[in-house]
């Protein structure tokens, strides 16, 4: 009886295995044709970096260093958690990170750590904020923290902003974002979208908006504050806003409408 099965199965076994060795190749025609017709999203190459998400002990930022806020800064937390109820007090993370900010300089670790302590919260929460918001400078800066708006709004009004980071970067003498002068007074960074657009390009340092900028414009800003600080005397900076001479965002070239008196009801309802 065996005699007689053989023959038999090994034709089944010879047919199972021709048509696995078939489905195989064509398993693998089908792969090639999907990668071949597959697309990225994004075409562009990766940079991949630590620098938002990653802490690093260095000598000038790490948990030992003790940190405290001072007396006026303790009254003034005093008064932001009168607007949060209690149990909701951990609400008041980002004004305390920003207070401890202004006053260390950055925003380190031991600086979350005491913020987290206030508000009595977790401090993984408190570093989950602080490395979401590119607000908060987590690594020293200069005195001048020069954040340069690049986004298309800037590179197409005005000159452009790719000719004012140029004309930071040769004046500064850097070489890229993030980086900080050798003096320590000016860091320079490339930053998304100010919200100054109609007045682009333009560069926001530490709090104040300058617009309306020029490689020439931009490069006497930047000496007129190292002077300031050199000679102590900060009456040649100029003053925030536009550095065209025009006022806040109002068309360059003049009023163009509402130059006569607005219309009433016997003008537009002669009907009535």
């Amino acid at each position: 009886m065996a005699s007689k099965l053989s023959p038999l199965l090994l034709r089944t076994a010879a047919r199972t295995a021709s048509s696995s060795a078939s489905t195989s190749s064509v398993c693998r025609a089908a792969q090639r044709v999907v990668a071949a017709t597959t697309r990225a999203f994004s075409a562009s190459a990766s940079r991949r970096s630590d620098t938002l998400m990653v802490h690093r002990n260095t000598p000038d930022n790490n948990p030992t260093l003790p940190f405290k806020f001072t007396e006026t800064n303790e009254k003034i937390i005093a008064e932001i958690l009168k607007r949060y109820p209690p149990q909701y007090k951990k609400a008041a993370v980002m004004p305390l990170l920003d207070l401890g900010q202004r006053q260390h300089g950055f925003t380190s670790i031991s600086v979350m750590n005491e913020v987290a302590r206030i508000l009595e919260m977790p401090p993984m929460r408190v570093y989950e904020v602080a490395s979401f918001y590119t607000m908060y400078n987590r690594n020293p800066v200069g005195k001048f923290h020069v954040q340069v708006c690049t986004t298309t709004p800037c590179q197409l009004g005005g000159c452009g902003s790719d000719k004012i980071v140029e004309a930071v970067k040769e004046h500064l003498g850097v070489h890229h974002g993030g980086e900080t002068t050798a003096d320590g007074l000016f860091t320079f960074l490339e930053v998304e979208c100010l919200g100054a657009c109609v007045n682009a390009p333009m560069v926001q340092i530490n709090d104040d908006y300058y617009e309306d900028l020029t490689p020439e414009s931009v490069k006497q800003l930047l000496t007129a504050l190292k002077e300031g600080v050199q000679t102590g005397d900060s009456s040649k900076v100029p003053k925030p806003g536009p550095m065209s001479g025009r006022d806040t965002c109002e068309n360059s070239a003049g009023l163009t409408n509402l130059t006569s008196e607005p219309w009433g009801v016997e003008t537009t309802r002669q009907d009535l």
